[in-house]
């Protein structure tokens, strides 16, 4: 036996210690969340658990089969022209959370082939070794071990450096995590150092000892402390005090990050998160099998895809709405995860449905308000025809009475007969045309009782509109003592598509507005033009009652606002503009003059 028997029970107590890992590391629950990082663990452990059994068959079986030890070694440096790639392997997974195999990487097995290739020849050229012992002191290396040496522990620095900066960056330099991998580092290093100078003795036998105890330190550092956070420390108490919630799932869509915001929405705990299928997390806060695919979908569609992805969902069970936006992680086409950012909405959500409740009531306020406006003068403008044919009933009652009393009067000629009636036909002709305005009036009325929702499309002339504007304002402008100059540049027959009621509510309502804002001066004027220009009809309503403050300009038509105080809801304009845009598809615009006055353009696209 070549190795003593201290060192016979270190290397078995080893190997029990590689393969209880490695089983630890293949059982481990998580292992789907870090599916790259775990394998090349196992591959780490593979290799020191190659390296140490060879090393006790040497140990065993090399004198027993008289066998040199060198040729055990030619199957060892498997292990070891292999560790410091995987290594490099390790920290590239590590540092980037996920890394891309990629054809360039081939390269770094180059020295690693070439290396065994000379040992296994070495006894032809002995560039490897020119005298082979098991104690290194004992040893005399070929120039080629020199080559393989560097690139070797080139390999390990760069491995172990960028872990060490990585651990500190992210968990600060006296961190748990940090330290077992600057201990874990430095062992080996140290030792090797050491033995190379010559101020220690090793064998070939320790070596994978302490390379052992250092793969150990930074599996306990690597999984056992959750070191895999994306987040560092100080950013990770920044994010947790974001208002917003997200979570990290990997391709396999297991949960691997998230933040307190997170817990707090869902009310949960983070070894209820933390490496769980993020499909059966929202399963338990959705009733809805087809939602929660169609989310899972949009995440696998997002993964291929550097779009945003924002999708709404309402969670039944946590009576919360969500804006939800998914976007994937990449660095340099390599994929890391998933981002979903959750932005809880539901107090917007209700803040909307009060204001659509709020707006609804306004509206009805401001419909029943004009419909009042409408009835007094209504009921002014029917008041003239109904005495004129109250008058003319009058006079048609007088005639009755004179004819009754002709009858049988030898004094009462054909001619007075005649006469008579000639006077009941001029009456019947008052009553007729009295009635026919009445008709018109109650036609107009009929037509403005309807809401702004009816969207019956028809077609009418502009003698229409006129006429229903003239019968449905004659009051309000009396009773203003504001004249309405009209002055119609097309023919009247000219047809516009659309609900003539409609148009009618949207002109008297800034005819309106134009009266009050003469703030009760009397003798003014409001100017009503219609004219053609680019296919459109043009409705131009224009006043000189001072224009519009800068304020209201900025905000006409973007939100309900008004100049009447209290006694306004900003509402007509507001819908006056909707409504030309949604059942005209024209445009309402604006031209004012502080200090002169305004002037309303209405575009209607005619054929």
């Amino acid at each position: 036996m070549i190795a003593s028997i201290q060192t016979m029970y270190i290397l078995f107590i080893t190997c029990i210690l590689i393969t209880a890992t490695l089983v630890y590391l293949l059982d481990r629950k998580d292992r789907k969340e870090n599916n790259q990082l775990v394998n090349i663990l196992s591959v780490i452990f593979l290799l020191l658990l190659n390296w140490i059994l060879l090393l006790i068959l040497q140990s065993t079986y090399s004198n027993t089969f008289k066998i040199a030890p060198i040729y055990f070694d030619y199957l060892v440096y498997i292990s070891t022209c292999f560790l410091p790639v995987v290594f490099l392997f390790l920290s590239m997974s590590f540092t980037k959370t996920r890394f891309k195999f990629m054809k360039k990487h081939l390269l770094l097995f180059i020295i690693p082939v070439i290396s065994l290739i000379i040992l296994w020849t070495n006894d032809y050229h002995h560039l490897f070794y020119k005298v082979y012992s098991i104690n290194e002191s004992e040893t005399i290396f070929g120039t080629y071990f020199y080559v393989h040496t560097i690139y070797t522990f080139g390999l390990f620095i760069v491995s172990f450096m960028s872990l060490l900066k990585y651990s500190i960056k992210n968990a600060g330099l006296f961190s748990k995590q940090s330290l077992l991998i600057l201990v874990g580092s430095s062992v080996p290093l140290i030792i090797n150092l050491l033995a190379m100078l010559g101020f220690i003795s090793i064998s070939i036998y320790v070596t994978p000892m302490y390379f052992t105890f250092t793969v150990i330190c930074y599996t306990v550092a690597i999984l056992r402390l959750d070191f895999l956070k994306v987040a560092p420390i100080a950013l990770q108490r920044i994010v947790d005090k974001m208002s917003d919630a997200y979570i990290i799932i990997n391709d396999q869509n297991y949960i691997t990050d998230f933040n307190k915001t997170f817990l707090d929405l869902f009310n949960l705990k983070p070894n209820e998160v933390r490496t769980v299928s993020f499909y059966n997390l929202i399963t338990k806060f959705s009733d809805t099998q087809e939602n929660n695919e169609a989310f899972i979908a949009t995440i696998n569609v997002a993964k291929q895809d550097n779009k945003t992805f924002c999708i709404e969902r309402y969670f039944p069970k946590l009576n919360k709405y969500f804006n939800i936006e998914i976007n994937s992680i990449t660095t340099k086409d390599a994929f890391l995860g998933t981002l979903v950012l959750f932005k809880d909405i539901t107090q917007h959500v209700n803040d909307i449905e009060k204001i659509n409740e709020k707006q609804e009531i306004l509206i009805e306020q401001e419909r029943l308000a004009t419909l009042g406006q409408m009835i007094g003068g209504i009921a002014h403008n029917l008041k003239t025809p109904i005495m004129s044919i109250a008058g003319a009933a009058e006079g048609l009652s007088d005639l009755i009475q004179e004819y009754r009393e002709s009858i049988g009067d030898k004094d009462v000629t054909i001619e007075d007969h005649h006469e008579i009636a000639k006077d009941m036909d001029a009456w019947i002709t008052k009553i007729r045309t009295h009635l026919s305005y009445m008709s018109d009036i109650i036609t107009a009325v009929k037509g403005q009782a309807v809401t702004f929702s009816d969207n019956t499309v028809n077609s009418f002339s502009v003698d229409e509109l006129i006429r229903n504007i003239d019968i449905l304002m004659k009051h309000e402008l009396k009773h203003a003592l504001i004249t309405l100059d009209v002055d119609v540049d097309v023919p009247l027959n000219i047809t516009v598509q659309g609900n003539v009621n409609s148009l009618v509510q949207v002109v008297n309502n800034i005819i309106s507005n134009a009266i009050q804002a003469y703030n009760g001066k009397p003798n003014e004027h409001i100017f009503l033009s219609v004219y053609k220009k680019s296919k459109k009809l043009i409705i131009k309503i224009q006043d000189n009652a001072g224009g519009l403050p800068k304020k209201v300009q900025e905000k006409l038509f973007k939100e309900m606002i008004t100049t009447k105080g209290k006694n306004g809801t900003g509402l007509g304009l507001f819908m006056s503009y909707s409504n030309i845009k949604a059942h005209f598809n024209g445009n309402l615009r604006f031209e004012t003059a502080e200090g002169v006055g305004t002037a309303f353009y209405i575009e209607i696209p005619i054929k």
